[in-house]
């Protein structure tokens, strides 16, 4: 123990106990021996050695009585020096038990707070093991997906591996095929160099084509003009009417364009008031839906002109609609038809400048 315990002794005064028995025994025997003397008077005069064996008897039960109550008094002496031992030791180890319930309640209290973090722990390990289970089954799906894949991509690898050895074959068909481009290419560039001798000769041709046809010989001698014969001239233009009087001669947009590129020309592009004006005056007996093509058409929603341009006037015709084209008509101005539709049509160019 860390601290050790007073212990106060206390004085004893130990005291004979009187027997009841052997008082009683006693005093029948002094009564007795009264009456006896009383009675035999004369016995004891006459013989004094007959009296000393009464006193001698009293004189053994005394010693009896003294050793009996010497005995108790030493088992009284004993026993209190015993209950003083268990004092001694009992005291020292009250305390000693409070002390230790005060450990084991702290003890307790540690235990419990133990116990606590240990239910809180074995709650997270239940939120983790059934987090755990999830995702074991996640990973299942997953490893059951991966060998799915890994399957498909052996196949995949070996459809490859098919296709390597296709591709090497179709590789040493390309060289060959390379060889024959290379013998063709050859050719073309021969080919090339020809059609560009005859493309100078050809330019030298349409050249004169030019001169004579702008400029043709009249009275012996060259008078040039801005649009060749047939062709009505309109400020830096030249037109082409094309008004066949039978219907059946008549075209849709496609044929009447292709018609005005064979004349070196394209369909009509007009890009201000003068000339949508001159164009409208020359669309003879036009009306209704019957005109003469222009080269406006509906492209990915919107009015082009056959030049690549946008129609920058929305006011000249209806709003587009895909498969329409653009006709003039005589005093009513532009109209929106379908393409398909047989009409007349004019041509349009340049005019030459002299």
């Amino acid at each position: 123990m860390a601290e050790e315990d007073e212990v106060n002794y206390a004085s004893v005064v130990f005291k004979a106990k009187k027997n009841p028995q052997f008082e009683a025994q006693k005093q029948e025997e002094t009564v007795y021996d009264e009456v006896k003397v009383q009675s035999q008077p004369s016995e004891q005069t006459a013989d004094t050695n007959a009296g000393l064996i009464p006193d001698k008897k009293a004189n053994k039960r005394r010693h009896h009585c003294q050793q009996l109550a010497c005995f108790l008094g030493i088992l009284c002496i004993v026993l209190i020096i015993g209950i003083i031992v268990v004092w001694i030791y009992l005291v020292p180890d009250s305390h000693s038990s409070k002390s230790e319930l005060d450990q084991l309640k702290d003890n307790q209290t540690t235990l419990l707070a133990e116990n606590r973090n240990l239910t809180d722990l074995n709650n997270k390990l239940v939120s983790e093991n059934e987090n755990l289970r999830r995702n074991l089954s996640e990973f299942t799906v997953k490893f059951g997906n991966l060998t799915q894949t890994s399957a498909a991509l052996e196949s995949n690898i070996t459809n490859l591996t098919a296709q390597n050895q296709e591709l090497a074959t179709q590789n040493q068909e390309l060289k060959t095929q390379k060889q024959e481009l290379e013998s063709e290419r050859n050719n073309l560039k021969q080919q090339i160099h020809n059609m560009t001798t005859e493309r100078t000769e050809l330019n030298v041709t349409r050249a004169q084509w030019t001169i004579d046809t702008y400029c043709p010989i009249k009275e012996d001698r060259r008078q040039c003009e801005a649009c060749e014969d047939g062709w009505l001239h309109n400020e830096s233009s030249c037109y082409a009417v094309n008004n066949p009087t039978d219907p059946n001669d008549w075209r849709n947009w496609t044929e009447a364009r292709e018609d005005c590129r064979g004349k070196i020309s394209d369909l009509v592009v007009i890009v201000d008031e003068k000339a949508k004006t001159f164009v409208s005056g020359k669309s003879w007996e036009s009306s209704g839906n019957k005109g003469y093509w222009i080269g406006l058409r509906v492209e990915d929603g919107r009015w082009k002109w056959v030049d690549g341009s946008d129609l920058t006037e929305s006011s000249w015709i209806k709003p587009p609609e895909e498969g329409r084209c653009a006709i003039s008509v005589q005093g009513e101005g532009w109209k929106s038809v379908s393409c398909s539709e047989r009409n007349r049509w004019v041509c349009g160019k340049a005019a030459l400048s002299v």
